[in-house]
């Protein structure tokens, strides 16, 4: 009996080493496969790399110059898809979390979200070309990739913020409430303050989803080339993610521009970079100020 207890032992620790091996080379085989990504981008593209590059625009068939115009393009839009998309997403969430009624209208709402996210990016493309560029006559502009892009990232919005917001102990809101507070305030003043550090870990995927789209913005936002700045929301601009597009597909010389092409991948890495720490430098601020 003790001899069989020993081998049962022996297979069950033998099983989860085993286990534990395959996860470990699961992870090290991904950031194996991301740092020679990375590696690679760097290596092709910081030849491009000077202030010229970062501060001129294209010229001569944009085989020269440098990508001005595409880096505040993307920051623009970025930044409209965030106006856009986190104010939505939070409302939407605290609704389905805090007011409605669960049951089979708020299941069905959610099985619809959880299908948005899956949706094709070029599908929201489409959508943003027919209603807000045709239809509601915004044009070609920042106002429209901005929507469109603010669109796109809403499934992931409100996911993570249904879940952060689910993760505030409810013994939160029943002192909140058993005060006299209100449902509002006590969901504003307690509820929330707590869930944003969460909600800021899902949102920083959307955030580097909708600067690096590029289907969305070639319908609604996006210029094939423009050496000017954008003077209103209403104006077309340059894009990272669809400047690098033309370069690699449809320029005029595409071997020749090939430096160009990685050194502009190399800053829409930094740029979406860039963004993701500024927000995780604020999650941090905010965890570390939580009150639980």
């Amino acid at each position: 009996m003790a001899l069989s207890m020993n081998t049962s032992m022996k297979w069950r620790y033998l099983k989860q080493h085993i286990f534990f091996a395959m996860v470990r080379a699961s992870a090290l085989i991904i950031a194996l496969a991301l740092g020679g990504l990375v590696f690679y981008i760097f290596y092709n593209g910081i030849g491009a790399i000077s202030w010229e590059f970062i501060t001129k625009p294209p010229t001569h068939s944009m085989t020269q110059g440098g990508i001005m115009p595409a880096i505040l393009g993307t920051v623009y839009l970025t930044l409209g898809a965030i106006a856009v998309g986190l104010p939505l997403g939070i409302a939407s969430a605290i609704y389905l979390t805090e007011y409605a009624r669960q049951g089979r209208v708020v299941r069905l709402i959610k099985v619809g979200i959880n299908c948005l996210a899956g949706v094709p990016s070029v599908v929201f493309g489409l959508f943003g070309l027919g209603f807000f560029v045709i239809f509601l006559k915004f044009g070609s502009s920042i106002l429209s990739g901005s929507l469109t892009l603010g669109f796109l990232i809403l499934p992931t919005i409100i996911g993570a913020s249904e879940e952060a917001l689910k993760a505030v102990p409810q013994t939160f809101r029943e002192a909140s409430l058993s005060l006299g507070v209100s449902k509002w305030q006590t969901i504003y003043r307690i509820v929330l303050p707590n869930a944003l550090p969460g909600i800021l870990t899902g949102s920083i995927l959307g955030i580097g989803r909708a600067a690096g789209e590029t289907a969305p913005i070639m319908f609604t936002a996006a210029a094939y080339f423009t050496a000017k700045l954008p003077g209103s929301v209403f104006d077309e601009v340059m894009a990272l993610p669809y400047h690098i597009y033309v370069l690699a597909t449809a320029g005029t010389n595409i071997e020749a521009t090939r430096p160009i092409q990685f050194g502009t991948v190399l800053v829409l890495v930094a740029v979406v970079l860039g963004i993701d720490l500024i927000a995780i430098v604020i999650r941090g601020f905010m965890r570390r100020n939580k009150r639980w």
